[in-house]
């Protein structure tokens, strides 16, 4: 299972939600007050987890909308070949692959043997720190 209902209204900044397919996080959110003949709306603008993109979501507060599952945990880096890294995880020690990560602070502390966290969000990979 790598998404969970939960209603729009209980979202907040810094949140993970799901908009067009993507996860992502939530960096500005509005809520309107219900007017005369409706319900609370909630506007949301999300940055994409992996593609870095904007995106904007209008939803009901009581609409149920998609949280992704973030699995976070160790790997060691294994080897790095043009855009893409070999990973171990340090729980069940599998390997796997996934690419580069686009900040340059991490990218240059990538070498065989250094430790990393590592996201997996909807069946995706993303390094998001050295150890």
């Amino acid at each position: 299972m790598s998404t969970r209902p939960v209603e729009a209204g209980s979202l907040k900044v810094g949140n993970f939600v799901v908009i067009d397919g993507e996860p992502c996080k939530i960096v500005q959110l509005d809520k309107s007050k219900p007017g005369k003949h409706g319900a609370a709306k909630v506007r949301l603008v999300g940055i994409g987890i992996f593609d870095g993109v904007k995106r904007t979501m209008i939803s009901p507060a009581d609409a149920m909308v998609e949280v992704p599952m973030v699995r976070k945990f160790t790997a060691q880096v294994i080897s790095v070949s043009g855009d893409s890294v070999q990973l171990m995880s340090m729980e069940d020690y599998s390997t796997f692959e996934t690419l580069l990560p686009e900040e340059e602070e991490i990218r240059s502390k990538l070498e065989p043997g250094v430790e990393v966290e590592v996201w997996e969000i909807m069946g995706r990979y993303k390094i998001m720190r050295t150890r």
